[in-house]
C-alpha cells in the first residue's frame, strides 16, 4: 500500500509567490532520498493564517488519508507564526518530545534554535510534526526525528514506512 504523506508549507511570501518555495521541496527531497516504502506526496501552500492552516492539516489526515503530515514555516516567536498553535488545535495528542529534540539538535547548528517552536502530535491515525522553514534546518531535523516517525505511526496505526537504513535507521522493536 501507498503511503500519503502531506507536506505543508506555511508563508504567506509563498503562497502569494512573492516567494519560491524551497522548504516543501526540501521535505520531499529528504523523504525521496531516505524512504524505501512506497509512498505519496500531498503538497499545499498555505498563507500564515489559522484557518487555513488548521483546514489542511484536517483535509491531508481526514480527506486524504496522509499518515504522516510534515509542515514548514510558521515555528518562530513573530506574530504571524501560528503553525504550532494550529497543530495543537486539530491534534488529541501532542508529542512535546519531537519538538525538544530539533531544539537540542538545532542548537548545534544556531544559538537562536531556543526561538523556534517546533511540535508534534497525532491525529487520528497520522503524525504532523511542524519544522522549521529553512532548507538546511529542515534535514537537520528531519535527520534528528525521523528514526522514531515510522514506530510512532506504527503506534497509532497508520501506514507502514520504511527507511534506508544507511541514510536513517528507523528504530522499531526487535518484536516487529
Amino acid at each position: 500500500m501507498t503511503a500519503k504523506i502531506g507536506i505543508l508549507t506555511v508563508s504567506d511570501r509563498a503562497h502569494r509567490g512573492i516567494y519560491q518555495d524551497r522548504g516543501g521541496p526540501a521535505i520531499r527531497d529528504y523523504l525521496a532520498e531516505v524512504l524505501t516504502s512506497p509512498w505519496q506526496a500531498v503538497p499545499l501552500v498555505v498563507p500564515d493564517e489559522f484557518e487555513q492552516i488548521t483546514a489542511a492539516l484536517i483535509s491531508m489526515v481526514d480527506d486524504s488519508g496522509c499518515s504522516l503530515v510534515i509542515t514548514t514555516g510558521g515555528t518562530g516567536p513573530a506574530r504571524r507564526d501560528i503553525t504550532p498553535d494550529a497543530t495543537e488545535a486539530v491534534c488529541e495528542k501532542m508529542m512535546p518530545g519531537f519538538g525538544e529534540l530539533m531544539r537540542q539538535v538545532s542548537l548545534n547548528f544556531v544559538p537562536t534554535a531556543i526561538l523556534s517552536r517546533q511540535t508534534a502530535g497525532i491525529r487520528g491515525a497520522a503524525l504532523i510534526v511542524n519544522l522549521p522553514g529553512k532548507p538546511s534546518a529542515i534535514r537537520d531535523c528531519l535527520d534528528a526525528v525521523m528514526p522514531a516517525i515510522p514506530y510512532c505511526i506504527d503506534l497509532v496505526e497508520g501506514a507502514y514506512l520504511t527507511t534506508d537504513k544507511s541514510k536513517v535507521a528507523a528504530f522499531r522493536p526487535k518484536s516487529q
